[in-house]
């Protein structure tokens, strides 16, 4: 049986992308409305994240289902038993890592949510989808909760909270990052010092998949 298109996971995911797609959320409408330059400079920052996500606490915000799959497909190759997310939202992406968890036999998944309303409601998802035995959510900045007690060995990094700290949450964990790990970010392009790293650096193999995922591995 594979977890992610078997009940409860697989029906779980579809109501939860319907609702995203099909739920209106004025303060994201707000800022879609806003120039490019705009939504551009907010994405990338390293400050005013904290006032734009407060602000989208009601959406949900997710990754595309192509990347969900992905997701899952990436742990699953990399037998994956320790993953870090920074960007929990709804649980979307963490249902999918943790449903990866389960089928390579059990694992653990940190995850990090700076918004209290959306890590409750990751919470209830994660366990509509029998996962949250698997899944630490800590709630708080990122450059906080990512600071102290991590395992000793990450197997996978998802990057998709705040754009502009990127850099900083790979910089906080790397040194715990086995080889041969694989790092996965959503609109990496968002922060052009992390894509300048892991494409640049000899620690890092990387390259971007579709449009807006960068795909990166830890070197030996």
């Amino acid at each position: 049986m594979i977890t992610l298109t078997s009940a409860p996971v697989a029906p779980l995911l579809n109501r939860l992308f319907a609702e995203a797609e099909n739920t209106e959320v004025p303060a994201l409408a707000e800022f879609a409305a806003l120039p490019v330059a705009e939504r551009g400079r907010i994405l990338s920052s390293k400050t005013d994240y904290k006032q734009i996500y407060a602000s989208l606490k009601d959406a949900a915000i997710p990754v595309s289902r192509e990347t969900g799959l992905l997701l899952y497909l990436l742990a699953r190759n990399a037998k994956a038993r320790v993953i870090v997310e920074f960007g929990t939202s709804f649980g979307i992406s963490t249902v999918h890592l943790a449903a990866a968890l389960r089928d390579n036999g059990g694992g653990q998944l940190i995850t990090t949510e700076f918004e209290p309303s959306k890590a409750q409601r990751a919470r209830d998802n994660l366990s509509a989808a029998g996962l949250l035995d698997l899944v630490e959510i800590r709630e708080g900045d990122a450059l906080e909760t990512l600071r102290t007690n991590l395992p000793e060995q990450i197997d996978l990094l998802l990057l998709d909270g705040a754009k502009g700290l990127y850099f900083d949450v790979l910089r906080l964990v790397e040194d715990r990052l086995r080889p041969g790990a694989l790092i996965i970010a959503d609109n990496a392009d968002y922060c052009p010092e992390y894509v300048a790293l892991v494409r640049t650096s000899e620690g890092y193999l990387s390259v971007p998949v579709a449009d807006d995922v960068e795909l990166s591995m830890k070197r030996d």
